[in-house]
């Protein structure tokens, strides 16, 4: 059984941000997921919640200047302090929430002769946020990014997520597998999820070439989909793309999905 779940920080981006969750809901998702949610206050997207009957599959810890092209702060040695507060403030929305998961993006580092001591910062704040969050039953995630999009990214290749997973053997963290990360960074992904579907806490998805919705790239979604439903993986597909033209008109992948789901 194929769940998908709209990505709201990047879906139905035509209107405002509360109003997309009831066009999520009337589009067909019952599931939404939220990038950075931390600029709305999470009693209103509680409320949204609720009274369109969703679940809150995914958000993101603070990244700092991740998205305009800083380093972020999971892996930043100097920016330890500024990493807890932003775990604390991802605590904070996950007890009123009640995300499935939540995302503790790496990040980039810019000179590549810090990048062991980077890797060790990444590790030990990822241990962190995974044992605060183990208490609300919250999964914790972590994902490889491509190189091209986000340059300087210190996970963006299948090993590596591989070994950064397996040096923690922590319970509690498990890999957010974008396959528009992967494509675009030509890893071979088909075998990946077969093997390592039941470490994998959540998957998200766009064409390659170009971000955007499936059947304007090269990936074949018909194969992807069929592998993720036989793998045992069991929970959520977020749709995180940028839709070419007005959302509700590139969801055909999605009644096409689930007519024959």
């Amino acid at each position: 059984m194929l769940n998908f779940s709209a990505n709201l920080s990047l879906l139905f981006n035509e209107i405002p941000i509360l109003d997309r969750f009831i066009a999520a809901k009337k589009c067909g998702f019952n599931g939404i997921e939220i990038q950075f949610p931390y600029e709305i206050p999470a009693e209103q997207i509680k409320e949204q919640l609720v009274s369109n009957d969703l679940e809150l599959v995914l958000i993101n810890v603070p990244a700092g200047d991740l998205m305009n092209g800083g380093e972020g702060l999971a892996s930043v040695p100097s920016k330890k302090q500024e990493f807890i507060e932003a775990v604390d403030e991802a605590v904070r929305y996950a007890e009123i929430l009640r995300p499935k998961c939540i995302n503790v993006l790496p990040g980039c580092c810019i000179v590549k002769e810090n990048l062991d001591q980077y890797l060790k910062t990444f590790k030990s704040n990822l241990v962190y946020a995974a044992d605060i969050l183990k208490e609300l039953e919250v999964k914790v995630v972590f994902e490889a990014a491509n190189i091209k999009d986000l340059p300087g990214f210190i996970i963006h290749k299948n090993e590596q997520l591989i070994k950064v997973y397996e040096e923690l053997k922590h319970p509690n963290v498990y890999f957010q597998y974008d396959i528009y990360h992967m494509h675009t960074m030509k890893e071979e992904y088909i075998n990946f999820i077969q093997k390592y579907a039941n470490t994998i806490g959540h998957f998200q998805f766009a064409d390659s070439p170009g971000r955007h919705e499936p059947g304007t790239g090269e990936i074949d979604f018909e194969n992807l989909f069929k592998v993720i439903d036989s793998s045992e993986y069991n929970g959520w597909i977020g749709a995180e793309y940028k839709p070419s033209k007005r959302t509700s008109e590139t969801l055909e992948w999605l009644t096409y999905f689930q007519k024959i789901n």
